[in-house]
């Protein structure tokens, strides 16, 4: 059976680290990383997250080193304290999430790649179709249709009447739906 390491080395070790001896660090690392390893993945379960939190121990170890007051506690005994700290916040982690197979992805806000495209070519095909309508109909449907304003406002905007405003919009719209129609199943519409 090995012998304990004795506390006081590895308050030396910690003090050299400190006063910015790099080399102070493999040792103590040797020394108690396999030991911190095993209580982690014991506590775990899994390798690789006790792998994870041997390694956060030590980067904390290596953060306190110029704080660390020796004869205070053992670095072996604080090592253990911070590793089954972190193991038991990783555990309390685990609880509060689902596991994937339970779990249900949310549906994505954003459109597939197909609805961009089909709305890309949509939107060039409407613009295409606005470009060749008269310029007093385009106006009266871009404002309607696209800028939703209400007809006594466009008629205002327009300086003619509301039933002008309505000759305009309907004559607009049946030209539009007369340049759409050939596109209509290519563009995706029903």
């Amino acid at each position: 059976m090995m012998d304990a390491p004795d506390p006081r080395h590895d308050d030396a070790l910690l003090a050299a680290y400190a006063a910015g001896d790099g080399d102070a660090a493999a040792p103590l690392a040797s020394r108690h990383a396999p030991r911190v390893l095993a209580v982690a993945t014991r506590m775990l379960g899994d390798r690789f997250e006790a792998e994870d939190v041997t390694q956060e121990a030590l980067l904390r170890l290596w953060k306190i080193a110029p704080d660390w007051q020796p004869g205070r506690a053992r670095v072996s005994t604080w090592l253990y304290r911070v590793a089954a700290n972190l193991c038991t916040d990783r555990l309390r982690q685990r609880a509060r999430l689902s596991p994937l197979s339970d779990a249900v992805d949310p549906p994505d806000p954003t459109p597939s790649a197909l609805a961009r495209i089909e709305g890309q070519q949509r939107h060039a095909a409407l613009e295409a179709a606005l470009m060749d309508l008269p310029e007093r109909q385009r106006l009266a449907v871009i404002l309607r249709h696209i800028e939703e304003l209400p007809n006594p406002q466009i008629a205002e905007a327009m300086e003619i009447s509301v039933e002008a405003v309505e000759s305009l919009t309907a004559r607009g719209r049946a030209a539009l739906a007369r340049a759409m129609a050939p596109r209509k199943e290519a563009l995706g519409y029903d």
